[in-house]
Order: C-alpha cells, then sequence, then structure tokens
C-alpha cells in the first residue's frame, strides 16, 4: 500500500469577511446505473433516443402497470457499495417518494428512504502526493430517475420527453466531512473513477449520468470539531442545497458563491432560510428555486407494489469475489511493482483504461521508462489532438518496441522522437521502420572519433575557449551529434569529446 497520511479535512477559511469562518459541506451523487434497461422496466436506456421513444406501459404510469425489479440494477448497486467499502444490507426497501412535476408521470418517485441497499461506506479523497482524506458515505439508495421538461421549444407551450423516466440512479449520500470547492471537486473525481473502474456508471457528466446536489453551510471555527466529538448537526450553520451540478468547475464556483452569499447575511444580522437554490454559471450566482422540503413533506410510504428486497449473502460474496482492482490499489501496486512515483501511478490509474495500455506496453520492460513515453509523448500528443486512450494510433506493442530499442541502444532519445511520430501518423512496426530507413543509432566508437577529430580540427578558437571553461564541450556535441544526424550515441560522443579536449 501507499504510505498515506490521513489529514483531518483542512477549512475553507473565507477571507474579507468580518470574521473568520469555515464551510462544511456534504454532497448527494446521483449516478445513473450502467444497464440497458431502466430499474422497473424493460424500456432501453439509450441517450439521445427520440424523445419518447423508450418508455414502457409502467414508464408512463398507465393504469394497472406494475414495477418489477431489474436485478442487474440491484447487481449494480451491491457492486458499487462494495467498491467504497460499505456496508451491504440484505434486506431493504422501497419506498413512493410523492411530488407532483409535469414529467414525473406516476405522481411520485419509487425510492429508498428508511431501508437503502447500502449502508455506511468510505471513500478515500487524494489531495496532493502523500495527503488524503477520508469522506464519510451515509448510504446509497436506488431510485428511478424522472423524465425532462422541455421550455425552449415553443413560445407558447413546453413540452415532456420521458426517455429517463424509470432509468435506475444510485443516490450517494456523504456526510458534511467536505471543507472546501476543491475537496469538493476532487470528491466527485474520485468517485467518479471508483464508478468508471467498476463499471457501474460510465460517469459522463455532460450527459446528466453523474450529477450532485451541494449542501453547503457555514460555521465559526471550531464548530465543526464539536459536530465530529458528538454527530449533532446543530453545531453546523443551516444548509442551502445547489441542485443538480455536472461539472467540477462549476461546483467548486457555486460553493465559493454560495458560502459568500451566506456570510453576508449572517454578518448583517439575517439568517440563512433552509432552501434549494440553483446556480447560473452565466451570472456566477445561485438562486433561490424553493424552500428546503423536509421527508414528512413527501408523505414517504412503503411501497405497496414491491415487496421487500432480500439478497443473498453468498449472491454479495460472489460480486464482491468479481470486483476489478480498483484506483487505490492499482496505484499502489504501479509504485511496488514499477517503481514509479506516486504522481506518475496516479496519472496512469486515473482511467482504467489509461492503466491497462501502460501494464500493457510495460510488460517485461523498464517501467519507468514506459511511463515516461506513455505520460509525455502520447497523453500529452492525444491531449493535443482532445482524444483519448481508446482513440490512440499507437498500439500498447507498438510503443513497448520503441521503448525496446531505446533500451538496447539501437536508437537515440532524439531517434526515438521521430520515430515515435512516424508510427504515430503512419503505423508500423517500429524495429522495422528503423531497420528499412537507416535510422539505427551510430555506435562505431572509431567513426565517432572521426567525427570529433574533424570538428577539433575545424573550430580550434572553440577548442581553446572549452579548455578554459568545460561547459562549452556541450558545443562539441553538438556539432558531432548534427555532423552525424543525430544517429551518434550521445553518451559516446560525450565521453570521447571529453577525452579528445583533455577534460
Amino acid at each position: 500500500m501507499l504510505d498515506l497520511t490521513y489529514e483531518p479535512p483542512k477549512p475553507k477559511v473565507i477571507a474579507g469577511a468580518k470574521h473568520d469562518w469555515e464551510l462544511v459541506i456534504g454532497m448527494e451523487v446521483h449516478a445513473q446505473v450502467a444497464s440497458k434497461a431502466k430499474l422497473f422496466s424493460g424500456a432501453s436506456t439509450t441517450f439521445g433516443a427520440e424523445p419518447n421513444s423508450n418508455v414502457a406501459f409502467v414508464d408512463a404510469a398507465m393504469p394497472g402497470m406494475l414495477p418489477v425489479i431489474n436485478e442487474y440494477c440491484v447487481e449494480q448497486a451491491v457492486r458499487t457499495g462494495l467498491g467504497l467499502k460499505a456496508e451491504i444490507n440484505l434486506w431493504s426497501a422501497f419506498d413512493r417518494k410523492n411530488y407532483f412535476y409535469p414529467d414525473l408521470p406516476q405522481g411520485y418517485q419509487i425510492s429508498q428512504l428508511y431501508h437503502p441497499i447500502v449502508g455506511e461506506g468510505e471513500i478515500i479523497v487524494d489531495m496532493e502526493p502523500g495527503i488524503a482524506r477520508k469522506v464519510r458515505i451515509e448510504r446509497i439508495h436506488m431510485e428511478q430517475d424522472a423524465g425532462k421538461s422541455i421550455h425552449d421549444m415553443d413560445p407558447n407551450m413546453s413540452f415532456v420527453d420521458l426517455n429517463r423516466t424509470g432509468v435506475c440512479l444510485m443516490e450517494i449520500v456523504s456526510r458534511p466531512d467536505i471543507r472546501g470547492p476543491e475537496e469538493a471537486a476532487a470528491y466527485i473525481a474520485k468517485l467518479r473513477q471508483i464508478l468508471r473502474y467498476l463499471g457501474t456508471c460510465d460517469g459522463n457528466m455532460q450527459n446528466g449520468n453523474l450529477r450532485a446536489d451541494v449542501n453547503v453551510s457555514i460555521c465559526r471555527p471550531g464548530a465543526y470539531e464539536k459536530y465530529m466529538e458528538t454527530q449533532d448537526f446543530g453545531h453546523l450553520g443551516t444548509r442551502c442545497e445547489i441542485k443538480n451540478m455536472n461539472s467540477m468547475r462549476f461546483i467548486q464556483m457555486a460553493i465559493d458563491y454560495e458560502a459568500r452569499r451566506q456570510i453576508a447575511i449572517v454578518e448583517a444580522g439575517g439568517e440563512i432560510v433552509q432552501e434549494t437554490r440553483l446556480y447560473d454559471p452565466d451570472k456566477n450566482e445561485t438562486r433561490s428555486m424553493r424552500s428546503k422540503e423536509e421527508a414528512h413533506d413527501y408523505r414517504y410510504f412503503p411501497d405497496p407494489d414491491l415487496l421487500p428486497l432480500e439478497i443473498e449473502q453468498d449472491w454479495v460474496d460472489g460480486i464482491k469475489a468479481a470486483l476489478p482492482e480498483l484506483p487505490d490499489e492499482k496505484k499502489a501496486r504501479f509504485v511496488g511493482e514499477f517503481g514509479l512515483s506516486e504522481y506518475d501511478a496516479s496519472v496512469l490509474t486515473a482511467e482504467a483504461e489509461n492503466a491497462a495500455f501502460f501494464e500493457e506496453a510495460a510488460r517485461g520492460r523498464d517501467g519507468k521508462l514506459v511511463a515516461n513515453w506513455v505520460i509525455n509523448e502520447l497523453f500529452g500528443r492525444l491531449k493535443k489532438e482532445d482524444h483519448d486512450i481508446t482513440e490512440s494510433p499507437v498500439s500498447p506493442a507498438q510503443l513497448g518496441g520503441i521503448v525496446d530499442l531505446i533500451s538496447s541502444d539501437a536508437i537515440s532519445g532524439k531517434i526515438a522522437k521521430d520515430l515515435f511520430e512516424i508510427v504515430y501518423t503512419e503505423g508500423g512496426d517500429p524495429a522495422r521502420i528503423v531497420e528499412e530507413r537507416g535510422m539505427k543509432q551510430v555506435t562505431d566508437t572509431g567513426a565517432i572519433e572521426k567525427a570529433v577529430d574533424q570538428i577539433i580540427a575545424d573550430n580550434p578558437a572553440q577548442v581553446e575557449k572549452a579548455k578554459q571553461n568545460p561547459k562549452l564541450a556541450g558545443w562539441f556535441v553538438g556539432q558531432v551529434m548534427k555532423a552525424t544526424g543525430g544517429k551518434a550515441n550521445p553518451k559516446a560522443v560525450n565521453e570521447i569529446v571529453q577525452a579528445k579536449l583533455g577534460l
């Protein structure tokens, strides 16, 4: 395992106020389950389909239609809980959350309030190399998504698309352990990474498949510590919820604005009203949406159409045994097995596909050298062209072949970059390209000595300067490399230049 130091959350102290204030943040993340069918129907979950084309009778709340649980969605929720080191509840139940909205055909949402399928867990949030935070997970429950109201297609009417209605969501609820905008973004990034490794949610925030409700409150220094001692929320300030955030950058901006808004109200002698707010990124402000409802406002009651959900421990154990290697474990292994720095290991394990590419390319090779080429050359080029690793024209075998040629001194680092460009744009086997295009490195010391002698003979004044200032010997190395078309072994050139100049 990595040698991590777990530090208590560092509070974000807001500057520019009359007093010191600290932030307290909790998050409710809605993650769309990666499933081809909805939670209680067989309708498709394909994104971008024609409006109202992925709707079964039960989704549209047709009379007499009854929900039937999708076992795969349950499995995905359990897999997520296990990935977050959470307690799996073998007995859970569904409730009806009653509220009216045009894109909610039933007039209620099937959710889990009192008996969620997943209990307490945790997420280790990486803040900087060697430093991490531990954010507690309170629960994960399954629920239906609502549809989508569309208001900008006609000036006189609104439209409703029910394609998302009934899609399975996992609501992942954290404790109020996050203490600043940067930690909030880091938390979302780490949660998204874990979900993608598990394959339980694709984490596509642009499509709304991962979105967060952010609860923000302010308190005076020391109040959070009292809360941690007593678990009494009374020590914390009144919270406001910022609804449906689907951008890490906007989450940070919204938290910062909301904190300053609350501080201004309190320092002016006012009181914070518990409410739900929306963030406007164009104006960089939050605005009131509605007063914050409590559970009793939704008139929760057990769903009469669904029996309690009972699962077997053996089934859970089978899911656990099939879990993939998760990011923290993979990063620790890369550090130990390949001798990588924690930073390089973090970059390579940010996405499961990146890690798989590196591991295949590094098999049987110098892991540090492969990591350097993957991170700096390949990732750099892909980022420049706005591509990801799945679109890479260079395969792990091809990149490994380039590294093999470097390791065997067949080519120099400079030649390797030229070779990488050829492979990236034209494809082909690196070893064959080097052979056919005469790109092999010159290692014949006799040939190198001849070139060095010629450069020295042609530049007597520069020789005298180099003897006075040995650092100028690098000029001769450069000239020899130029004379040999960059093919001479740089190490051999440097050694011969030093010897010939008597340095």
